[in-house]
């Protein structure tokens, strides 16, 4: 996306003001309710931002939690690299929490990817490893105490289609090999989000925080609060099995304007929180 920094500002105070979100304090952060929730940002939604904007935006929407996608961090990153850009993440009072969705689909890509977690001090992997590589995940994850939440990409997926396909595989390994469950891909094949948090509740690290516009193959990304998942039962849910981990909004929708759609979903899911309180 060509965009510079004065206009992305000039477009991010518009939808702020437009949706009533916008901030005083530059780290605002209702995100963390009495129930102990915490909302975070997959860094996939800004996609065609730079960091630097990434980081701006999650100044202005009072986001203090995040997890870095390779085009923000590229996996190829030097160390010198990898060390600095965490640096600045942190140092703009944000907590690289972690990466992800990594693929990984050869001893080398498992020894990289626990290798760059390291480096940027992140707790916990959103991964997707071939089957026959867990074993070596799991060695991986010992040695550096950095989690794995496998990710479930749901119609389509041949590795892990459901949040239950990775539960079954790791459910016997290390109590740190665990799920992301993306609860938009978990409706796209017309099974229930809420059933799963409750079932895989002691190895839920990490959960994509979405709506989607049906519970189809081809259901899309839309605006929290104007899909089909019942984001209120959601957060109970979460709340019930005193989930300890971020939940990281991902909007997928409008890769090159997404500003408004996403200042609109961290509104709804923030209001819900409240009303929770």
């Amino acid at each position: 996306m060509n965009i510079n920094r004065k206009s992305f500002l000039r477009t991010l105070g518009g939808a702020l003001f437009s949706t009533g979100l916008y901030l005083k304090s530059p780290m605002y952060d209702p995100a963390k309710s009495e129930s102990g929730l915490k909302l975070g940002l997959a860094s996939y939604t800004l996609r065609k931002f730079t960091l630097d904007q990434v980081i701006t935006f999650c100044h202005l929407l009072g986001i203090g939690e995040l997890a870095l996608k390779s085009m923000h961090l590229p996996l190829d990153s030097s160390p010198q690299d990898i060390i600095k850009v965490a640096g600045e993440v942190r140092s703009a009072g944000i907590n690289l929490y972690g990466a992800g969705v990594v693929y990984m689909k050869s001893p080398e890509e498992v020894t990289n990817a626990f290798t760059y977690a390291q480096k940027a001090g992140m707790k916990v992997i959103i991964g997707v490893p071939n089957h026959d590589l867990l074993p070596l995940v799991e060695s991986k994850v010992k040695a550096t105490n950095i989690k794995l939440a496998i990710h479930n990409h749901g119609p389509g997926d041949e590795l892990y289609r459901t949040p239950a396909v990775a539960y079954e595989l790791v459910k016997d390994m290390d109590p740190r090999m665990g799920l992301c469950i993306d609860i938009g891909h978990v409706v796209r094949i017309d099974e229930d989000p809420i059933e799963d948090i409750r079932n895989f509740a002691d190895r839920l690290f990490d959960l994509h925080l979405k709506d989607v516009n049906k519970a189809e193959a081809d259901g899309h990304s839309v605006e929290i609060g104007r899909g089909i998942i019942d984001i209120p039962a959601v957060l109970e849910a979460l709340v019930k099995v005193k989930y300890a981990g971020i939940m990281g909004l991902e909007y997928e929708k409008d890769g090159d304007d997404p500003i408004a759609g996403l200042a609109e979903s961290i509104g709804y899911v923030r209001g819900v929180m409240r009303m929770m309180q």
